[in-house]
């Protein structure tokens, strides 16, 4: 609580002096040359408006202010948009993005985003391909609640929506160069400028980033070498050719590629369960980290965490006034992009052998995705009109072997047997002794999905008077899935399983019922299933939906707009991309699961002060859920439900101020969001813990701040501080909402001062980010094979360093 007032006194004493400084100067010192409000201009409705005419919680941020925050990434975006959640969990490709507490877990490619990326107007078909570095930016908004009636599916809690810097048609370079701890070295490059006269314009960006990783990795035995994690090491190159043939035609066209060669992701052991005596015995030497320090950031693996990324694409924007109904203007986004990462991992984070994926590229993850999309706006009268139409088709490959290691029979054995028969699984089976989990044997499973997607599309401003504008926008999507699934058991360990489960009646009157269930969820999970060696099933699903939004915006006085809005959206079904049966010996060929659907209510206020230097906007909302798509994992397997009901409600303020004190500039925000699981009786494999409790990754309040500070000094330098601040009250990290994975509230600062020319030509700075070394867990989840033992994931500890920029 103290931490909430902490964050709330901030913010308050920034809001507080507005109305002051209103009434003691009509025009603020520094307003000459334009207003705040004048430069806000944001694409939420597609086409260009001013902030405060869009009936809708948007939150953007210019370039200025995303190079003064150190954003890089849309990861970084969290420190300048309140309610908004973006954490990577097992590795890097996993990654879930939150609004208002509502996301999707990323660890499961079979589940869609319910947070939209859209980069240069081409949608990202999940979180995780759309982190890397997004270049050179004219702005990011955050559009907050279900945006499906322009943005499409799958942007039921809201889109993260990012414009790159156009090529311009006057020459400019820039540099910079950036050194800090964890011997971070990053280097970028740009140039931009005219090809052909007026005609044709191009940009070239070029980055490499590298830093050692912060957590520190004990061995073991090995094989593994490398004893860091979490590092940093890509490079990324992205081109753009202009193209202005005529006043009405213009063409952008934009080729990207990023290759990421990284080692992530390390986890700290947070609690040793009873178990961890049994690791140690089969590793030989302790196992986890013991005494567990929490925060440490120290983990254990003897298997390596390589991850690869290939990140690439092409797009080509057309935009042309056309000479039909009134100089309509036709716009064209055609693109293609494919990603892929391939990813090792010691699976069950510690030194014993038990579980591994190995670092030849087996384990993969591909999407391939071509889509269009046609617009034609235009104006008749008091309407504004706008019909689309959005084609997509994805190809989605996935490979997810796991191999058995060297301890994991002997560490199960021990388990069942109070650390004293390091055979006791055979025993049970009566089978061979290392025969129930062969070392190099394991599984290899793949899945092979197509998608496609026709979706007609129309919204409609309607100003019915100077007050009052209507605005109706209604989406038709239809979509087909296939999914092929082959699943395949390597070698013979799962001969055990069928062994074992021969002997049931035997195995449960020695152990009784509680460790029979155990031992069979052990020796015959899906993973070692019999019924699993060489099958496949073959899937398919077709839905249509009709979605839509009604706003009604009321300008009551000069500066001061409020709004009403309702909007219907859902996100894809899909397929679990996991083992599932019925029972033993018995595989579930049917793991659909169901589209996900939102009703969203809000109220809200934008007014405009001091002459346009001062915004203040405020809104609450209701959101209700339903079929809310949950991804749980258990330490073996993920599984997807259904939640029936999931209903998120709450308020948005945040403030934009230009100040009276030239040069210094503040922009807060808060959120308060109470997202929530109804009152259900939870089904088979649902958490019991769910009804009536808050979302997992889903604090109560949220809040950022940034205050910038620009003075001269002398004739011709300049001094430039930026500060930014970000809170989050306290969460559960985990899906099945166990209290071992609650994080409590914390702060995180960050600093930036720079000593330049005033004609920008060169800046040197100095910059710190978490500058209070907060350790907060991204993910607290439970280890495999390890029961009550349980990982934590942590975010970056405190970093600094200093970046020179030059430009020409």
């Amino acid at each position: 609580m103290k931490s909430l007032w902490k964050s709330a006194s901030l913010i308050a004493l920034a809001t507080a002096f507005a109305p002051a400084m209103a009434l003691a100067q009509d025009e603020p010192e520094g307003a000459a040359g334009g207003s705040l409000v004048d430069e806000l201009v944001i694409t939420a409705q597609k086409r260009e408006q001013n902030l405060q005419d869009v009936p809708i919680v948007v939150t953007t941020v210019g370039q200025q202010a995303l190079q003064d925050a150190g954003v890089r990434d849309v990861k970084d975006l969290m420190l300048v948009t309140p309610g908004l959640m973006v954490s990577s969990t097992a590795n890097e490709s996993s990654t879930v993005a939150r609004i208002r507490g509502i996301g999707t877990i990323g660890d499961n490619a079979g589940l869609e985003s319910s947070v939209g990326i859209v980069i240069d107007g081409v949608y990202r078909p999940r979180a995780s391909t759309g982190i890397g570095d997004l270049g050179e930016l004219q702005r990011v908004e955050v559009l907050k609640g279900p945006q499906g009636t322009l943005f499409g599916k799958n942007t039921s809690a809201g889109v993260i929506n990012v414009i790159s810097a156009d090529p311009s048609f006057e020459f400019g370079a820039r540099g910079e160069l950036t050194v800090g701890n964890y011997n971070a070295r990053e280097i970028s490059g740009s140039i931009t400028g005219p090809i052909l006269e007026d005609k044709i314009a191009g940009r070239l960006y070029l980055a490499s980033r590298q830093r050692d990783g912060f957590y520190d990795v004990r061995i073991g035995n090995g094989p593994r070498t490398q004893t860091d994690d979490m590092e940093r090491n890509y490079w990324t190159a992205r081109g753009q050719l202009l193209f202005t043939p005529n006043e009405d035609l213009k063409v952008r066209v934009i080729a990207d590629y990023t290759s990421r060669d990284e080692s992530c992701c390390a986890a700290t052991t947070y609690v040793r369960g009873p178990g961890a005596g049994s690791l140690d015995l089969a590793a030989g030497q302790t196992a986890t980290l013991n005494p567990v320090r929490r925060g440490s950031r120290i983990g254990y693996a003897n298997r390596t965490g390589d991850n690869s990324v290939i990140d690439q694409g092409l797009s080509a924007e057309a935009t042309w006034d056309t000479p039909w109904l009134n100089n309509a203007t036709l716009t064209s986004v055609t693109a293609w992009r494919n990603w892929r990462t391939e990813i090792a991992q010691d699976a069950d984070f510690s030194v014993a052998d038990l579980i591994y994926r190995r670092p030849d590229g087996s384990f993969s993850t591909e999407f391939d995705q071509f889509s269009q999309e046609f617009r034609l706006a235009g104006e008749a009268g008091p309407v504004n009109w706008m019909v689309g139409l959005f084609y997509a088709d994805e190809t989605l490959d996935q490979h997810t072997p796991l191999v058995f290691g060297n301890d994991l029979e002997e560490f199960l054995s021990y388990r069942f047997s109070a650390n004293t028969n390091a055979g006791r699984l055979a025993d049970l089976a009566a089978v061979t002794p290392g025969t129930v989990f062969i070392p190099g044997e394991g599984y290899d499973d793949s899945y092979h999905q197509e998608a496609r997607s026709l979706a007609f599309f129309t919204n409609n401003d309607w100003e019915i008077n100077e007050a009052l504008t209507l605005t109706v926008g209604l989406r038709y999507t239809s979509e087909k899935k296939t999914l092929e699934a082959h699943y395949d058991n390597i070698g013979t360990s799962s001969d055990a399983c069928f062994a074992a489960n021969a002997r049931r009646a035997i195995i449960t009157g020695q152990l009784g019922a509680a460790g029979a269930a155990s031992y069979f969820g052990t020796v015959c999970g899906a993973f070692n299933d019999y019924a699993f060696d060489d099958a496949t099933t073959n899937q398919s699903n077709s839905n249509d939906e009709l979605t839509g939004t009604v706003k009604l915006a009321w300008r009551i006085a000069d500066g001061i707009l409020t709004y009403g809005s309702y909007a219907k959206s859902y996100k894809s079904g899909g397929f679990n991309f996991d083992r599932a049966r019925a029972a033993i010996g018995t595989i579930s060929e049917d793991t659909f699961f169901k589209p996900e659907y939102v009703e969203a209510y809000e109220l809200g206020v934008k007014t405009t002060l001091l002459d346009g230097n001062l915004l203040l906007n405020a809104a609450a909302f209701y959101q209700e859920f339903e079929n809310f798509q949950l991804n749980t994992y258990d330490g073996l397997r993920y599984a997807v439900s259904s939640i029936p009901l999931v209903v998120s409600k709450g308020v948005d303020a945040d403030m934009n101020w230009r100040t009276p004190l030239e040069g210094l500039s503040i922009q807060a925000g808060v959120t308060f969001a109470n997202s929530q699981y109804g009152d259900f009786t939870p089904a088979a494999g649902v958490p019991v813990r769910l009804p009536g409790s808050r979302l997992s990754g889903a604090p109560l309040w949220s809040s950022t701040l940034a205050a910038t500070y620009v003075r001269p000094i002398g004739e011709t330098l300049e001094l430039r501080a930026a500060f930014n601040m970000r809170y989050s009250s306290a969460y559960n990290t985990g899906s099945d909402l166990n209290p071992i994975k609650a994080q409590g509230d914390y702060h995180i600062y960050n600093l930036r001062v720079g000593l330049g020319s005033q004609d920008e030509r060169w800046m040197v700075e100095l910059w710190g980010a978490n500058l209070t070394d907060v350790a907060y867990a991204q993910v607290i989840f439970d280890a495999s094979f390890q029961t009550g033992t349980y990982n934590a994931i942590y975010a970056p500890p405190r970093t600094y360093g200093a970046t020179l920029r030059v430009s020409f």
